[in-house]
């Protein structure tokens, strides 16, 4: 299993950077559509829908969505300047206030859900849709000035999510006695959360210090603790999501790491989150 998970990421992290700074903001609007289909089908199967023609249909609707929002965006408008992308992150800030309280009142807060499918279909365009437009509005910000300095902004969150990941898995290992959410994730600790927020902000140090990032370093260091932060609870939401429907993964699609969701559960609420804080909120960069 070790074997298959590092072949993937040495595969999976260069295609990432790759699509970041190659591709032009159609090539990655696409992607990022299709990535974003592929988790509603997998979320399809987080809100009980046994079907695979169900899930497949979700997925397309979806797409369908995201489509005609963009396509209803002037090609003149940047993306964080209309509502099509301003109205789904402001609605990220309050979901996943909503989603900490359901992960810290577990399992009693899913009597409030887990019967109504409706519900958590809601819940999952809550977490993918504030996802797919903070990851274009990032990616497109001052596009026209310079054609990276958006990609240098999605890679600094997702380098950040990654070594709080990292940081948290080998400081939990080596140190964890306290868990974290022992209902939703018993692997998690109080020591590695500790641990991956020393590692991201070490991280985030360096790649701020060398990367071409312009911010006032107080309200980087705010927006980069809470986004963080968010991503550890969009660990802990999914996976008490996939405890409630009864999965260990949410699909089979990457090799020894599970489903797309597996794969960006951490980034569906730091993304979103960092974007509307750092674009809407502060309007720092």
């Amino acid at each position: 299993m070790l074997k298959y998970r590092l072949i993937t990421a040495f595969v999976l992290i260069p295609a990432v950077i790759a699509a970041l700074f190659l591709l032009p903001p159609v090539g990655f609007a696409l992607v990022t559509l299709g990535v974003c289909m592929l988790s509603t089908w997998e979320w399809g199967q987080l809100a009980g829908l046994a079907s695979r023609s169900q899930r497949i249909w979700l997925a397309i609707l979806f797409g369908l969505l995201l489509a005609l929002m963009m396509l209803t965006v002037p090609s003149y408008r940047p993306f964080v300047t209309v509502w099509q992308a301003q109205y789904p992150l402001w609605a990220a800030l309050v979901w996943w206030l909503v989603a900490l309280l359901l992960v810290l009142c577990y399992p009693r807060s899913a009597t409030l859900w887990h019967e109504s499918r409706l519900l958590r279909l809601a819940f999952g365009i809550l977490t993918i849709l504030p996802f797919f437009w903070g990851m274009l509005a990032l990616r497109q910000h001052y596009y026209d000035t310079n054609h990276f300095i958006g990609a240098w902004w999605l890679l600094y969150v997702m380098v950040l999510v990654w070594g709080t990941d990292s940081g948290a898995y080998m400081f939990g290992r080596a140190l964890g006695r306290h868990k974290l959410a022992p209902k939703v994730s018993p692997g998690k600790t109080w020591e590695g959360l500790v641990g991956g927020l020393i590692t991201s902000a070490v991280i985030a140090f360096l790649f701020g210090r060398y990367a071409p990032l312009d911010a006032a370093p107080l309200t980087l260091l705010i927006c980069s603790i809470v986004a963080a932060l968010a991503s550890v609870l969009g660990d802990l939401t999914e996976s008490m999501f996939k405890r409630e429907a009864g999965i260990k993964d949410s699909g089979h699609l990457i090799p020894g790491h599970g489903g797309i969701l597996d794969r960006i559960d951490s980034l569906t609420a730091a993304v979103p989150v960092f974007s509307c804080l750092m674009l809407l909120v502060f309007n720092a960069i």
